[in-house]
């Protein structure tokens, strides 16, 4: 089976041995506060900072999932206030868990085709919250500066779940980023990875939260001793220290994507042009400047999108469902970098068929 689901996704095809490495070395049964497994944590931490060119300075920590992640923001880096700037299904269920936790959230949303005016925004918040890609309809923000500009007190917070170690990011245009593994890391489900600035860290000292066994104080006080704040999956550290030394540089695996997603985009564009059998559709998003590099989101009528995942299925192939008000209507191929060429190759042939 081949997937081009956009989360869980394919894992690199070389974590099928390190599970059986993790095993023969007794990785399973290591004690999470053993030398062993801090050293492993090490390695991870150490190859994200190499591999994916995060700043020194900032720091990285392992937490359950990305939505943990929407938790500890709320709880240990906003005061009063968190304003959440989305166009999609994720941002609105992030300030929706946000609203449960903290006494004001503001949103301002925009349209999937253009990017935020934020000239128009009125209002600020200690945090504000921005979906970078968004995964229910194939959108990106390619650049956050204008976000420090306009809130230049404020801590930037970034969702970046299915873009981290696919495309090259600015750090330093964002004081918090947390990812799920299971998309453009390649990884099996089950942990995520917060990465937090300087200017972050402060905000939690200053709030002084440590009431929750995931304060953001209390996990940053584990993580200098390379341990977690709670039992944590240890197989995965050890499979992403692992991939960490395999991949290629983030520059590397970002121009490999960005070119990928260029030939997804031309592909369908020309396609929806011919109409052939089965690929009567179109990118959802027609506006290049905010296209996703990483999820394709395709529309076309309900019968169409059904039979495409109907002949996919029969050939081995999965696709992504569409999502929220897209969910019959779309279709999602993950551009991932596990996803190999001839994979590729496979889904394209099938739907000119």
């Amino acid at each position: 089976m081949t997937t081009f689901y956009p989360g869980p996704s394919k894992v690199y095809p070389q974590v099928a041995q390190y599970l059986q490495d993790a095993f023969a070395e007794g990785i399973l049964s290591v004690n999470h506060r053993s030398p062993e497994c801090m050293e492993i944590t090490r390695g991870a931490i150490e190859g994200l900072h190499q591999k994916l060119h995060i700043p020194d300075d900032y720091f990285i920590y392992f937490v359950s999932s990305a939505t943990e992640s929407w938790e500890i923001i709320a709880q240990s880096l906003t005061m009063q206030e968190s304003l959440h700037i989305y166009n999609g299904a994720f941002g609105e269920k992030w300030a929706d868990y946000a609203e449960k936790l903290v006494p004001k959230v503001e949103r301002v949303t925009f349209n999937i085709e253009e990017l935020p005016d934020l000239k128009q925004i009125k209002s600020g918040g200690d945090v504000v919250c921005i979906t970078q890609n968004e995964t229910s309809n194939g959108t990106q923000i390619k650049d956050l500066i204008p976000f420090r500009d306009v809130f230049p007190e404020a801590i930037i917070a970034v969702d970046a779940t299915s873009s981290l170690g696919g495309i090259a990011l600015d750090w330093q245009q964002g004081d918090v980023w947390f990812a799920s593994i299971q998309k453009c890391l390649g990884l099996p489900a089950g942990m995520a990875i917060m990465v937090c600035s300087p200017k972050a860290i402060q905000r939690a000292e200053q709030i002084n939260d440590r009431k929750y066994y995931n304060s953001l104080l209390f996990i940053h006080d584990n993580f200098q001793k390379f341990q977690t704040h709670y039992t944590p999956n240890v197989l995965n550290i050890y499979l992403l220290n692992k991939i960490m030394a395999d991949i290629n540089d983030i520059t590397i695996l970002s121009e490999k994507i960005k070119l990928q997603a260029h030939h997804w985009y031309n592909f369908f564009d020309k396609n929806a042009a011919v109409q052939t059998k089965v690929c009567a559709t179109k990118p959802l998003i027609q506006n290049p400047e905010v296209r996703s590099d990483t999820v394709i989101t395709i529309e076309g009528n309900e019968s169409q999108i059904k039979d495409i995942k109907n002949i996919t299925k029969a050939n081995g192939i999965t696709i992504g469902n569409g999502y929220g008000s897209w969910k019959n209507t779309t279709f999602r191929i993950a551009n991932f970098p596990a996803i190999e060429e001839n994979e590729i190759v496979a889904l394209e042939e099938l739907l000119t068929k």
